[in-house]
């Protein structure tokens, strides 16, 4: 019999790349991590890893093994999620948010699962929603508060189930001082936009193209908080989710984009955890929570 810890590190490693990764995420050192793998390795009676420089890569039989090992941990995670809903368990939930949803949802959330839920534990860690969706395959979460701006898509990865939370409007944002509020109208001011390669940086890039001219990006970050205070400062003008400001009136003046466009918002879980009732605890809360805001 296959060790499911184990399988469960050969699944890591084919998602993660390298064992260095692999032992960063679980907190295990490479050593540890190669013998578990070589003991693997004896389990199964055929070579599963092979040098390649200073790495290793999975053998086609490795690769064979991953994948049954991704759908072995999907089966442990519905069983757990069974056993749960027969006796409540203790572990706590851990998800991934964007800021924004971090600044609009997340206090809401807590305030509402601690009438509803009061023994659940919320661990909540802030990342962008391309690491966050990729660690959440990886299991290093349980769930994921992502977005889908308009036009572009994300990856769909195996295994994992979205829900739609609801849209999001983006509005354009400049300081107290501006008299502008025609996108067109602001091709020369600074802008303040999160660092490329995003799906936001992209969007909002298309944007300002869309309507003749090249944004000049001089203040490039991932803090919303900070695109904010800027532009309020009127140094610099933005586009902004009305998620980040959770109902309340915004420090600086929004106007509608070309087109009034907006954002999808969506969770994402595991198949195999997706009936885990923490898990839907919190999804409900989610949704609450948005539907508060979005009124």
């Amino acid at each position: 019999m296959f060790d499911l810890r184990r399988l469960r590190l050969l699944h890591e490693l084919s998602v993660r790349g390298t064992l260095a990764a692999v032992a960063e995420a679980l907190a295990y050192s490479p050593s540890t991590i190669s013998q578990q793998l070589a003991q693997l390795e004896r389990e199964a009676g055929v070579a599963l890893l092979r040098p390649d420089g200073r790495r290793v890569r999975l053998t086609a039989q490795g690769e064979a093994l991953a994948a049954h090992a991704a759908r072995m941990l999907a089966a442990d995670e519905e069983v757990r999620s069974e056993l749960e809903r027969m006796q409540p368990s203790l572990s706590p939930v851990r998800v991934s948010a964007m800021q924004s949803a971090v600044h609009g949802l997340i206090p809401r959330v807590l305030e509402l699962l601690a009438d509803t839920s009061p023994g659940l534990r919320l661990e909540v860690t802030e990342l962008p929603p391309e690491e966050g969706l990729f660690e959440l395959a990886a299991r290093g979460f349980d769930l994921v508060v992502a977005e889908q701006y308009p036009g572009h898509t994300r990856e769909h990865r195996a295994g994992l189930d979205r829900a739609f939370l609801g849209l999001d409007s983006i509005r354009l944002a400049v300081g107290p001082d501006e008299r502008e509020t025609e996108l067109a109208a602001l091709r020369d001011r600074p802008w303040v936009m999160e660092p490329v390669g995003t799906a936001a940086r992209h969007w909002a890039t298309q944007q300002c193209r869309a309507v003749g001219f090249e944004p000049h990006v001089p203040f490039e970050l991932t803090d919303l908080t900070a695109h904010i205070r800027l532009v309020a400062a009127g140094r610099a003008a933005g586009m902004i989710p009305d998620l980040v400001f959770a109902g309340d009136d915004p420090p600086v003046r929004l106007y509608d984009l070309p087109g009034r466009p907006r954002r999808d918002v969506f969770t994402a879980v595991r198949h195999g955890a997706s009936h885990r009732p923490a898990l839907e605890a919190v999804q409900t809360a989610l949704q609450q929570a948005f539907d508060e805001i979005a009124s």
